[in-house]
């Protein structure tokens, strides 16, 4: 065990060493033989080990993998037979005993010890007839066994917030990675598809026409400056993605790839979180398209009713494109954050779709999460 959480557990049960000041005071004062003060003395300092071990393994907060039986027994067997050998003056040791009842036993076990340490304070102090003098003492043990109890309980519920908080605080640092990867999943898988595509087109053109090579590497360039900008966004925390946006960087992807682009005239601005959420949606269709499809034509369709937009992505590639892989989850994930639905899968007749349908209330933070 850690010494400082041994420590501070012994700390609790510091403060009720006062209550020896009556054992020591009688073993002082009254006249004894010296063996019977030795013996009484030895003791009593291994009672107080007993007691301060007991809690040191019991109480407090941090692990506690075994119950301190051998030192309770050990501190009953001391506690009980020193009141009963010596008298009253020993009689406040069932205090000690009751505290370490309510320390270290379990909870079925604490309040038969507690009262059987009070009866023994009252079985003591009666049989020298001074119940009437110094009732106080089992009255003692009895509220240092609820103190002790409630403390305990305290102390319990005090380390379950402190677990659960911790927990929390796991789960939400795993949610920002997850977020974080997946924007970077979503941002980088198209920016570096446009790139390798528009790379290629302009080894094959930097012999025949230069002046076109040149221009595609411009646009490499450009592709790749954006890229740097957008991640470097997503690490601050700012990073937005716009369908407006979305839909000119597919155009010049796909026609890079001699891939046609139908896309919607524009319409009525939609709130910032559907936005960005669709502008998504179409860098995902759009790198589905580049990678997989082998599509000519591709058509974006935008539609709004009383229960929200619906967004169409449709190509007539082979109709395979984007079955599987992160950035289908990642998008599902983001429309779902929003109360929306995404369907993806084979178009009628041929091609593939991915269609993604968001009430027109989501919020921004929902887009955050």
């Amino acid at each position: 065990m850690n010494p400082s959480i041994r420590w501070r557990r012994v700390g609790w049960a510091l403060p009720w060493l006062l209550f020896q000041a009556f054992p020591i005071a009688d073993l002082v004062t009254t006249d004894r033989p010296a063996l019977v003060r030795v013996v009484a003395g030895a003791g009593l300092l291994v009672f107080t080990a007993a007691y301060l071990s007991v809690f040191g393994r019991s109480f407090g907060s941090g692990p506690v993998r075994a119950r301190p039986w051998a030192e309770f027994v050990l501190l009953a067997v001391l506690g009980i037979a020193l009141a009963a050998w010596l008298g009253p003056g020993w009689a406040g040791l069932m205090i000690y005993l009751s505290s370490a009842a309510a320390a270290g036993l379990p909870e079925r076990w604490v309040w038969p010890a507690v009262v059987g340490a009070a009866g023994v304070c009252t079985a003591v102090l009666a049989a020298h007839d001074l119940l009437g003098d110094v009732f106080v003492l089992p009255v003692l043990c009895l509220l240092t066994g609820f103190a002790i109890q409630g403390t305990r309980h305290l102390v319990s519920v005090n380390s379950e917030l402190v677990e659960a908080r911790d927990e929390l605080a796991r789960s939400a640092v795993a949610e920002e990675r997850m977020r974080f990867a997946r924007d970077l999943h979503d941002l980088l898988g198209h920016s570096l598809s446009l790139i390798a595509l528009k790379s290629e087109l302009a080894g094959r053109l930097a012999e025949r026409d230069p002046v076109r090579a040149r221009q595609e590497m411009a646009d490499v360039e450009a592709a790749a400056r954006r890229a740097l900008a957008e991640v470097r966004d997503a690490v601050s925390g700012y990073r937005q993605v716009s369908l407006a946006q979305a839909l000119a960087e597919a155009r010049s992807a796909l026609s890079a790839a001699g891939i046609t682009l139908r896309t919607p005239p524009p319409g009525e601005p939609l709130p910032a979180a559907v936005d960005a959420v669709l502008g998504w949606v179409v860098r995902e269709a759009t790198t589905n398209v580049l990678r997989h499809s082998g599509a000519r034509e591709v058509t974006v369709e935008v539609s709004t009713d009383d229960r929200g937009v619906v967004l169409t992505v449709s190509d007539d590639g082979r109709g395979g494109a984007g079955t599987a892989g992160a950035g289908l989850s990642g998008l599902t994930e983001r429309v779902t954050a929003l109360g929306g639905h995404l369907d993806a899968g084979p178009a009628a007749g041929r091609g593939f779709r991915l269609a993604a349908r968001l009430p027109l209330s989501a919020t921004e933070a929902a887009v955050r999460r």
